[in-house]
Order: C-alpha cells, then structure tokens, then sequence
C-alpha cells in the first residue's frame, strides 16, 4: 500500500487528480473517490484490458455499470467511459479520456439505536417513554396498542422497557420505532411502530417438562442440605409436605439421615425454570428408617403418594401442619407464661415468624373461623363424627375458609400470628377426639387406603419403572435426561 501511495503523489506531480462524488437525494455526501485522467492512447489500451465485443463487424468497448460499494473501495480498479462507434475505425474514433479510480472513501450507513428503561417507583409507562424523548402522542398510542395484551396498569418498579429507535434516512434524526418487555420468564410483549400508529403481540417462548434426579445427606437441616444438593426450594418443600404424614420434622430429623428425589420441572427450551413439576419418587431414610413413596394416579383421576407396598402414605391428619418451626411448649402441665401459675396447656405450641403458612392437618368442615375468647383469631376443624383440630392465635385467616366450608388436607388454612393471650407469634396445634383434647404427638392417625388387584399390578409396574429411572439419572449423571415439549 506504502508503494501505492508513493505512486499517486509522483502522477499527481505532473497530472491533476479529479475528485469524485456520490450524493444521497438529499444531497448530503455518501461516496468520495479519487479518479486519475489518462491519455487517450493510454486509455484505449487500458479499455483493451478490460475487454472487447465484436458486433456487426465493428469493436464495441463495454458500457460502463454501476460499481457496488465493496467495488468502489477497492484502489487501481480501471472504468472505461467510452466506446468506438460503428463503421469508424480505431484511428478515426474519437477517444474520450478513460479514468482510473485510484481511493474511495465511504461514510458508514448509520445504524438502529437501542435504549434500556427502568420502571421507578411511582413511574407510569408514559411518564417514562416522554423522558425518554419520545412524544407525548406516540407514548399515548403506545399505552393504547398493548391494552389488548397487557395492562399498563400492572407494571411494577424494576421492569425494563428496551426501546428501538429508527434513523432517517440522512441519519441525522431518529424516530421511536419499537418496545420490547419482558412479561415473565415465559411471555414478552412486543410493540412495533406501524404506519402512524402501533401494534402488539405477545410472544411466548415453548416449554418443555424435565425430569431431574438428586441425592443429600442431612448436615444441619432437610432444607438446606437439599438446596446445597442442587434441589429447587419448591420440590423440597413438597418433599417436605409429602413426608409430614409420617414423619415430624421437628424433632425426627438426624444428621446423617438422607434424601432422595426424582422430580420434574418446567423450563424453556434453554432451561430457563419456569416453574416446579411432580414430586415422582422419593426416599426419606431417618433414623434409620427406609420410606420411599411414589406418584401413583388411580383409575379415578386421584393422585396420591404410596410406599412401595401400595400403602397410601396420606393418614387421617398429619403430624405437624406448619413448616419449619420448632415445638415452644409440650402438651401437658406447665406454668403459663401469661398468667403465671401452673395450667394444663391441651396442645402444641409451634413458634415461627409472623405470616408463616399453616395448613389443614387433614379433610373436613371448617366449624369455627374468627376471633375465639383467649385464642385470638382462631379455626376449629371437624374431620369425622369423632376427630377435630384447632389451631389459635392466628395473624390471619386464608380468604374462603369460613364456617362450613370444605377444606382439604395440606391446604393453607391461615398464617402465624400473636392475636389473643400471646406472648410472640406461634400456633398453638390441639387434636380433640370425642370432644377431648389428646396429645397431637402421641396420637396415632388411620392408615390411608391401600391398593389392590389391577390397581395394585399396574402401581408395582410403575415403581419398577420410577426407580430405574432415578437409578440411570443419578448414575449417568446426566439429570435432563428426559424431556417433553408441553406446547404440542
């Protein structure tokens, strides 16, 4: 290239250099070019290089063609701008001077620009579009354009617009020319300028369910060992819910117990989680004590958990209705921390912080709900002509449970609170059988159903299969092994 240059300043000594232009309509500058003039002799040799075509006898030099951009960057490219007319010969043709295109200089094509923006606290969608720089009409046609897919009225502080914004042609102005948002993980609203006005559309990404299969070892506690395990917080909670039947997790719980898990999640296609799937298999060994359970869908459409035996695992009332808290008081005499003397205390006390879910112990008709005496805001469930629970001091009571409503077993009936004769928040648990307030911890709760016949062969067949599943999950190593397209 060096040479090249020490070339171009030699002939520019002795012939003048021609410069060249390309303009848009608007007459602004989108192409310069050098071009060097030649002789005419010169510039027929030069055209002889390029080529000739014969027609009728006489020599017809090309015409010359539009030169692409890529073309017109590249030095020393010759373009003959003259032909030999029919009937004359070479010497009695006039010959116009051919120009040789010796640089070009080309200015970029300016490019779409793309702007992030945050929903503040207290923001509107058109406040923050107009301080964007975006005109008040197009920020009001926008609004209107998404209503029919998404409410403007739901957008929240932390929610990020990224805005697309058009050149003119010139590239001097840019214009407001898209929005996209993220809805949720899944759902993404689109809006695209069209015509004086806007359009929206939803855009959904596919989905697909996946299979996982995890193991842990219990160091402190059954949460976080199975988080540390890689298991999400929703399959161990369900885990969690799944075993409360049968085991009680306060005080069951040793270091060394283990966990075994095949579950399912919804992704998308990249594995984005969406949301937590079924619990399929696990294996609870406490204590050294083996309980695995499987998802099992009877002949009737009711999913429910077994043991291996085809056993349900669900009882009459689980052992404890509350996540995560510890027993705070026993059933038995004590001396009341509110009154001060020794009173019996006819159930348990279960400290946890104020707003903790509290669920139904087992199926039944709610007989109480509201405020009760001493209790504070208190539920009275009856389970069977002879088996009811109660649970006190409640922050809350869940919307719909109400005197004479059904409620089922694991159902969030209510929160933990301090309301009534209470010294902090917790729930205080009793079981009444015959109208009798009995020891939750010792109360010993029918057995759920059992399988039996084909039911029980197709159960035992799909045990088979479920462990071989974790069993080749966990052994590959390779936990997504499975996975099925939920859009289709």
């Amino acid at each position: 290239m060096s040479k090249f240059i020490i070339f171009i300043n030699a002939v520019a000594r002795y012939v003048p250099l021609r410069h060249r232009y390309l303009l848009t309509r608007n007459n602004r500058l989108r192409l310069r070019f050098v071009v060097l003039p030649l002789i005419a002799g010169l510039s027929f040799g030069l055209a002889a290089m390029v080529g000739f075509s014969k027609d009728s006898g006489a020599v017809r030099m090309p015409v010359p063609m539009e030169r692409s951009m890529a073309q017109a960057l590249q030095p020393a490219v010759y373009r003959p701008s003259f032909s030999v007319l029919d009937g004359q010969s070479q010497e009695q043709a006039a010959l116009p001077e051919a120009e040789v295109v010796l640089a070009a200089v080309s200015a970029p094509m300016p490019q779409p620009k793309e702007e992030h923006l945050k929903i503040g606290k207290g923001d509107t969608l058109t406040a923050v579009l107009e301080k964007a720089g975006i005109s008040a009409s197009d920020a009001y046609r926008v609004v209107k354009a998404m209503e029919d897919d998404y409410d403007p009225r739901h957008i929240r502080p932390g929610q990020v617009l990224a805005v697309r914004y058009d050149p003119s042609e010139d590239g001097d102005d840019y214009s407001f020319a898209a929005m996209r948002m993220d809805i949720d993980p899944l759902k993404t609203l689109v809006l695209s300028r069209q015509g004086d006005g806007f359009v929206s559309d939803i855009e959904e990404k596919e989905t697909v369910r996946r299979t996982y299969a995890r193991d842990a070892e219990i160091e402190v506690s059954l949460f976080g060992s199975a988080a540390k395990a890689g298991v999400p917080n929703g399959v161990i909670a369900e885990a969690i819910r799944i075993f409360s039947w049968d085991v009680d997790f306060q005080r069951d719980i040793r270091q060394g117990d283990k966990l075994e898990v095949l579950y399912e999640q919804i992704e998308t296609e990249d594995g984005e989680l969406i949301k937590s799937g079924d619990v399929l298999y696990a294996r609870l060994n406490v204590n050294g004590r083996d309980i695995p359970v499987y998802r099992y869908e009877d002949k009737n459409g009711d999913v429910d958990y077994y043991t291996a035996e085809g056993r349900s695992i669900r009882k009459a009332l689980m052992k404890t209705p509350i996540d995560g808290a510890r027993v705070s008081s026993g059933f038995g005499l004590r001396k009341h921390p509110v009154l001060g003397y020794s009173k019996m205390h006819k159930g348990l006390d279960f400290a946890a912080p104020t707003g903790t879910p509290i669920y139904a112990a087992g199926d039944g008709t709610v007989e109480k709900a509201g405020r009760w005496s001493s209790f504070g805001n208190y539920i009275r469930i009856r389970h069977n002509s002879s088996l009811k629970t109660a649970y006190a001091h409640l922050n809350r009571i869940e919307r719909g449970v109400t005197p004479g409503s059904r409620v089922k077993q694991g159902q969030v009936i209510g929160y933990v609170g301090t309301t009534g004769r209470s010294t902090g928040p917790h729930l205080h648990y009793e079981v009444m059988v015959n109208g009798a307030q009995v020891n939750p911890q010792s109360h010993k709760s029918p057995q759920g159903k059992s399988l039996t016949g084909e039911q029980l062969n197709a159960f035992k067949v799909k045990v088979g299969a479920l462990d071989k599943q974790y069993a080749s999950l966990l052994t590959d190593g390779d936990d997504r092994k499975t996975a099925m397209n939920l859009n289709q």
